[in-house]
């Protein structure tokens, strides 16, 4: 879609999403098209757009990632199936925050997250106790809280 937009953006030299109506990609309906440039133009679209960029240019240590633009689902199938078994919540987590073929961290803010979340969960079940594959509260407080409603 972004890429769309660009062209659709260069084509008429306009910034504007409702001179794209007529420059949409042949792959997508053309009623698709129109809902998708009417969206784009909306304040409340434009805002959040703005907003995305300054907290990406903001933190670029947090848009380091190595995925791309696979899902959470699609990585744990993929571990699964290399481990012969589910992965944990924490072996998928290394597994898409550190950089393939070392035991380096994408950044220092997932390699904190990770050891905070350790400490936690070591400081909350004994020894002897099992722990859960994931505790949500001590993964919350690791990574700094609910941001997002």
């Amino acid at each position: 879609m972004w890429e769309a937009r660009e062209k659709a953006m260069k084509t008429t030299g306009n910034r504007d999403p409702m001179a794209w109506l007529d420059y949409g990609p042949v792959w997508l309906r053309r009623d698709y098209w129109e809902s998708l440039c009417e969206r784009w133009a909306t304040g409340q679209w434009q805002e959040q757009s703005q907003a995305a960029k300054r907290n990406r240019s903001t933190h670029p240590e947090k848009n380091v990632h190595t995925s791309g633009s696979v899902s959470y689902v699609t990585h744990s199938q993929k571990l699964h199936h290399k481990l012969e078994r589910a992965p944990t919540f924490r072996e998928l987590f290394d597994w898409t925050h550190k950089r393939k073929g070392t035991d380096d961290y994408i950044s220092g803010c997932a390699r904190t997250i990770a050891e905070t979340y350790d400490r936690t969960m070591a400081d909350r079940y004994a020894e002897d106790t099992p722990q859960p594959d994931l505790d949500p509260e001590a993964w919350v407080d690791a990574a700094g809280g609910l941001r997002k409603g």
